[in-house]
C-alpha cells in the first residue's frame, strides 16, 4: 500500500487524514506545526504526539525528508550549494545565498529538465520526474535547519521548469506561504519559467502575489530558438503578450532574466532590440553573466560590455539589475553539482 505524503497535505486535508485514522482533528494542527513550523525530521521529535498515533503514522504515512549528501561553501561570498538525495535515490540541488535583505534559497522543481536550453547543465541528462510539494518544501526546511537562520526569500529557479510541474508548484506555494506554516510572504517568492504560455495564463488566473520571472535570454525569435528549444513552440511575441496579461491580472511587475553570452546575445544591437521589446512594458530586467559549463563553449560577457548593455537598456526607461555572481568558486550553475556526482 502506498503511504500518504502528509507533508504535501494542507491543514484541511491533514484533518481529514487524521480523522480517518480514528484521531481527533486537533492532532492535525499539532502535526502540521511539527512539520512546517518546527521542521521536524522524524516522528520521534514530535513530543506532544501520542505514541499510538506515531505508530499509525509510521505504518501509513510518509514524512518526506531530503538528505544532504554534499554541501559546497564558497570562500568568496559564503554561498552554499546543496546536493540532496531523495527517497528514490535521485538527486536535486539547492542554493543558499546571503543578501542584505536576508537569506534567499533557490530550489529545484524537477529531477532533471526536458527544456533543452543550450547554456544550462540541468538539461544535459534529460528529465526524470517531477518533485512533490513536500520535496520542494523540504529543500528549504533542510537548509534552514542546517544554518539555524530563517529563510526570507524563495526562488524556484533551480533544476527543472516549474510550470511543467504546475499542480505541485501551486500546492508548494500555498503551503510555503500558509500562515500556519513557515509563512513566507508571497511577495518574497519568485517562480522562473522559460515561457510555457498556457501555464503562464493559468497562473495569472490564480492571482497570487508572487513574482514571475521569464527566462528570455534573447531579443529576437531566431536567437531565442537557437538558445531555447521551447521558443519553437511559443513565439517570443506570444510569450511577451502572456507576460503582459499576467501583469494586468495580478498587478505584479514581470521580471525578465537575460543571461549574457559573449558573442551570442550581448551586442549593442541585441540591447537595442531588447529595449524596443520591453520599453512600454512593466518590466524589470536581470542581466546574468552566464555561468560557463564544461560541456559548452559559451563564455561570460566581459564586465565592461555588461555595463554597456545595461546602460543601453536604461535609455529605454527599463529598470535593470546586474545579478551578483555568487558561488563562482563552487558548482554554482544549475545542474553542475548533480551532474558531477552522478557521473562520478
Amino acid at each position: 500500500m502506498e503511504k500518504t505524503d502528509i507533508k504535501s497535505l494542507n491543514l484541511e486535508e491533514l484533518k481529514t487524514y487524521v480523522t480517518q485514522l480514528g484521531e481527533k482533528p486537533f492532532r492535525a494542527k499539532q502535526l502540521y506545526e511539527w512539520m512546517h513550523v518546527h521542521l521536524a525530521r522524524d516522528y520521534e521529535e514530535m513530543t506532544n504526539i501520542p505514541g499510538s498515533l506515531k505508530e499509525k503514522l509510521k505504518e501509513s504515512a510518509q514524512l518526506t525528508t531530503v538528505i544532504p549528501k554534499e554541501v559546497q561553501i564558497s570562500k568568496e561570498d559564503g554561498t552554499r550549494k546543496y546536493l540532496f538525495e531523495l527517497g528514490d535515490e535521485n538527486f536535486v540541488e539547492s542554493v543558499l545565498m546571503r543578501y542584505q535583505y536576508g537569506l534567499s534559497v533557490c530550489i529545484s522543481s524537477q529531477v532533471g529538465c526536458k527544456m533543452g536550453c543550450s547554456f544550462c547543465a540541468s538539461t544535459l541528462d534529460g528529465w526524470l520526474r517531477n518533485l512533490t510539494p513536500s520535496e520542494m518544501l523540504d529543500q528549504i526546511y533542510a537548509i534552514q535547519k542546517d544554518v539555524g537562520e530563517r529563510v526570507s526569500h524563495v526562488v524556484v529557479m533551480g533544476t527543472g521548469e516549474p510550470l511543467d510541474n504546475y499542480e505541485n508548484l501551486l500546492k508548494f506555494i500555498r503551503l510555503l506561504t500558509d500562515e500556519n506554516g513557515l509563512h513566507i510572504s508571497q511577495r518574497n517568492v519568485t517562480v522562473s519559467t522559460c515561457g510555457i504560455v498556457p501555464r503562464i495564463r493559468d497562473l495569472a488566473k490564480e492571482k497570487l502575489q508572487i513574482t514571475l520571472a521569464l527566462s528570455l535570454h534573447a531579443s529576437s525569435q531566431q536567437k531565442r530558438e537557437k538558445l531555447m528549444p521551447v521558443a519553437k513552440t511559443y513565439d517570443i511575441r506570444e510569450v511577451l503578450l502572456a507576460c503582459e496579461d499576467y501583469y494586468k491580472l495580478t498587478g505584479r511587475r514581470m521580471s525578465y532574466e537575460y543571461s549574457l553570452i559573449a558573442g551570442e546575445n550581448d551586442s549593442g544591437e541585441d540591447a537595442k532590440k531588447l529595449g524596443e521589446l520591453l520599453s512600454k512594458k512593466s518590466a524589470h530586467v536581470n542581466l546574468i553573466p552566464v555561468n560557463p559549463i564544461k560541456e559548452r563553449s559559451y563564455r561570460s560577457t566581459a564586465k565592461e560590455a555588461v555595463l554597456a548593455f545595461k546602460n543601453k537598456l536604461e535609455k529605454y526607461g527599463i529598470t535593470v539589475t546586474i545579478r551578483r555572481e555568487l558561488g563562482r568558486d563552487i558548482d554554482g550553475a544549475c545542474g553542475q553539482l548533480r551532474r558531477r556526482i552522478e557521473k562520478g
